[in-house]
């Protein structure tokens, strides 16, 4: 019976060759997922835009520097001031990000996935309150990009 059955394949897609993370602002969510999917797919263009520009957020610098990774001189920016604008895939991050992304993309062959993300600048108490929030931001989409866009091997 050996060789009656085809060979059973990963069941995780190939990794893009280009993706675009896609937030409200690009001060927070989107920069820590361009910048922690650098560090998990080498050889992948990643990068990010917000809907609007935002005021680049130190809490982003800290949990990032606690794993190693930094945002170097990322500056927030919008769609509009991206160099590419071709990607095989945008991630949005926020509703309003979503809703951009599908109205851009409409006449493009682009996927577009949404991962619902919280916004950890919403959060109140003490600093190690706020950036556990933060952490808890960094970490979830850390695991979503390993699981949904790092391919086999």
């Amino acid at each position: 019976m050996e060789g009656a059955f085809p060979a059973v394949q990963d069941a995780r897609p190939r990794t893009p060759r280009s993706i675009l993370f896609m937030c409200r602002m690009n001060a927070v969510r989107s920069p820590m997922a361009e910048t922690i999917a650098r560090s998990l797919l080498p050889g992948t263009y990643v990068a990010s835009a917000g809907v609007r520009p935002g005021e680049r957020d130190p809490f982003v610098d800290a949990v990032l520097g606690e794993v190693g990774l930094s945002l170097g001189r990322h500056a927030p920016h919008s769609l509009d001031e991206l160099e590419d604008d071709y990607f095989d895939l945008i991630v949005t991050l926020a509703p309003e990000a979503h809703h951009a992304a599908l109205e851009l993309t409409r006449s493009m062959a682009v996927d577009v996935m949404y991962w619902p993300t919280p916004d950890p600048t919403v959060a109140t108490g003490t600093r190690e309150q706020i950036l556990a929030s933060y952490r808890d931001v960094r970490e979830f989409l850390k695991m979503l990009i390993e699981k949904r866009l790092k391919g086999p091997g």
